[in-house]
């Protein structure tokens, strides 16, 4: 298993990418973010973050380092999961830059 450490700052958990699992974790594992890799996009398809650790800002943390590891590898995002959609993306609204243009073209359409 190959890990890489996302640099830890002050009041900042430590971000470990895991690429064997497909996902990014906090380094004790209890809190994570799973995604899909299709061609290139990364489809981030769950975060979670435990009740004994939440209100820490730990799902937006793992949410940046994955946004941050997508643009460094030059992918688009596709946020499959309804945090990253609904809540990330509305509070860091520079990231919706990453996400693949296909996917807000069908946001966009009406519901049938």
């Amino acid at each position: 298993m190959t890990t890489r450490r996302m640099g830890e700052e002050q009041g900042r958990a430590m971000i470990v990418w895991n690429p064997g699992c497909k996902r990014f974790e906090t380094e004790d594992k209890e809190a994570f973010l799973e995604y899909e890799l299709r061609g290139e996009v990364m489809d981030i398809t769950h975060t979670y973050v435990p009740p004994s650790k939440r209100g820490m800002n730990l799902a937006a943390q793992l949410c940046s380092a994955a946004f941050q590891h997508a643009q460094q590898h030059s992918l688009s995002v596709i946020p499959s999961c309804s945090y990253v959609s609904e809540t990330f993306l509305s509070r860091n609204p520079a990231m919706k830059a990453l996400v693949n243009p296909q996917y807000l073209t069908l946001k966009l359409l009406p519901k049938i």
